[in-house]
């Protein structure tokens, strides 16, 4: 049947933001920018979101920046936070309380098992409290560049077609991006040679409630506790001498094969739900942005699930890019504010890219040196190393995404006088108790700008603050923060945390997605003013 045009429905002229791709990526971006008040359409090719669990873990940092969607306690509620490691090897088994990290930082000091099809089903709900929704059976099927925003045609299920002039464009849609594509933007990168299996089943003969990792000659043979839609997440690599295409259909018969060769036959699955084979790539995109397109999450960067990177840095991008564009369309912003996206977030694709390179080649290299590491040494030197608890919280810290950084950032500024401890700009705010009962992310929660000012009341004049939160209204939020006496023991660890002394005051600029903007000792405003004045335009 040929395409034929249709006028755009109402409501589509003056769209703000096209975003393309429903998966957790999307939906964060999505949600977002229509609670941040955004023109926004989301599309999926797909008729139904994915019911399979795919990406298993969120991590600290990304429960953090979901926590001003309001979808953090959900995304907790419906997921196992209590899991523990247990390492199998040569008949013997360790187990590691890998989870239980003791970070104080932050109200997330663990690793959140859920699946992806939760995870995207409470994100979905999220879209359409904001009033927004996912149009599914819909596809990207051009995309013309006209002045400053971008005319994108979409192809509906039933085959007509339907023009949608936007501001931007956002491909959230995965490794195959039509987005990229149509953007000419290069995928750089390549694929792993090996094969594998995924398998969503039951299993009897495991302890329940932890995760298990299998360690042989051959590889790593992994079960993650899911409980929905079924027990067990398996994950194996298949001999490198299996020729068996990556198309092929996965059986039951030869995933417990699989499964007697690693756990020599102590495992019996039955009721698989999911099974499939597949490679997997390390790729980046070489731009993030291309005038009024962009890319986020697998469509900029894709690579092996070691360390549980991928889903967390897409929906960080989107948290990213989010707001920028929300004050961008909203008039209230320096358009160069777009840039900083890519300066911020392609180093973060590109870190995740080798560390998981690097993780991936050790669980599977053949090498003779690396299979005695993995299956003599690491069995029993991990439980030992990792028994500390500052030990566990210091390693976790970078597979938690709690310290990612944007100090190189043009949005990052150091002001005079500013503290020689603590976080610095560029770093994500830490969170501590406040004297009052809440908290300091709570307090900053809210996706806007938040000012602290540190110290004696008296630093700074009301009508000072007032006028600043009048100029800014809606984009700023101002807070004081007195400095705590002998008796007020949160305060005090408040203080510490931010790298404060005694009878030194300061003050801390805090972006929308928690990262510290701007800070500065002493009470003096000017530098904050010119740089609030350089980036938000009164």
């Amino acid at each position: 049947m040929a395409d034929h045009q249709e006028a755009a429905p109402p409501g589509t002229v003056g769209l703000d933001v096209l975003v393309v791709g429903a998966g957790p990526t999307g939906l964060t971006l999505a949600a977002q920018l229509a609670a941040l008040g955004v023109r926004v359409r989301l599309i999926d090719r797909a008729a139904d979101r994915v019911h399979e669990s795919r990406a298993l873990a969120i991590q600290p940092r990304t429960l953090e920046v979901l926590a001003g969607l309001g979808a953090t306690g959900e995304l907790v509620a419906a997921g196992n936070t209590a899991v523990r490691l247990c390492l199998h090897a040569r008949g013997r088994a360790r187990s590691v309380p890998l989870f239980d990290l003791g970070l104080k930082d932050t109200a997330y000091p663990y690793l959140l098992l859920l699946s992806q099809a939760e995870t995207e089903r409470i994100l979905g709900e999220h879209v359409a409290a904001a009033g927004a929704r996912v149009e599914r059976g819909v596809e990207l099927a051009g995309l013309d560049r006209s002045g400053d925003g971008v005319r994108a045609t979409l192809r509906h299920a039933d085959g007509r077609t339907e023009p949608v002039p936007a501001r931007y464009v956002v491909g959230c849609d995965g490794a195959h991006s039509t987005v990229r594509r149509l953007a000419g933007i290069e995928f750089a990168g390549g694929a792993y040679p090996q094969t594998f299996v995924l398998a969503d089943l039951d299993a009897d003969g495991i302890e329940p409630g932890m995760a298990h990792a299998f360690l042989s000659e051959r590889g790593m043979l992994f079960f993650f506790p899911l409980g929905h839609p079924a027990g067990w997440r398996l994950l194996v690599m298949r001999p490198p001498t299996d020729v068996v295409p990556p198309d092929a259909p996965v059986t039951l018969a030869e995933v417990q094969a699989f499964a007697d060769a690693y756990t020599r036959g102590t495992v019996r699955l039955r009721r698989p739900v999911w099974m499939t084979n597949f490679r997997l790539h390390h790729r980046a995109a070489t731009r993030y942005r291309s005038g009024p397109i962009f890319l986020a999450g697998d469509a900029a960067h894709i690579h092996s699930p070691a360390g549980a990177q991928g889903m967390n840095t897409g929906i960080q991008d989107a948290v990213n890019l989010g707001w920028k564009i929300a004050q961008t369309v909203r008039g209230g912003a320096d358009p160069s504010l777009l840039d900083t996206y890519e300066t911020e977030r392609a180093p973060v694709g590109r870190l995740v890219l080798r560390f998981t390179d690097r993780a991936f080649n050790v669980a599977t290299s053949t090498n003779p040196v690396v299979r005695f590491m993995r299956t003599r040494i690491a069995p029993a030197l991990i439980p030992l190393v990792l028994a500390p608890r500052f030990v566990r919280s210091t390693a976790f810290r970078t597979v938690s995404q709690l310290g990612i950084t944007y100090r190189d950032s043009p949005l990052s500024a150091e002001g005079p006088r500013a503290p020689a401890t603590g976080p610095r700009a560029g770093d994500r705010l830490p969170d501590a108790p406040l004297p009052d009962g809440g908290t300091l992310h709570g307090l900053t929660a809210a996706p806007r700008w938040h000012l602290l000012l540190c110290g004696p009341p008296a630093a700074w004049s009301s009508a000072g603050t007032a006028a600043l939160t009048r100029r800014y209204a809606g984009r700023l939020d101002v807070h004081r923060l007195s400095e705590p006496d002998a008796t007020q023991v949160s305060a005090a660890r408040l203080w510490r945390r931010l790298g404060l002394t005694a009878g030194v005051g300061g003050l801390y600029l805090i972006r929308p997605d928690g990262h510290i903007g701007y800070r500065a000792g002493g009470a003096e405003l000017t530098g904050v003013l010119t740089y609030l004045e350089r980036w938000l335009h009164g």
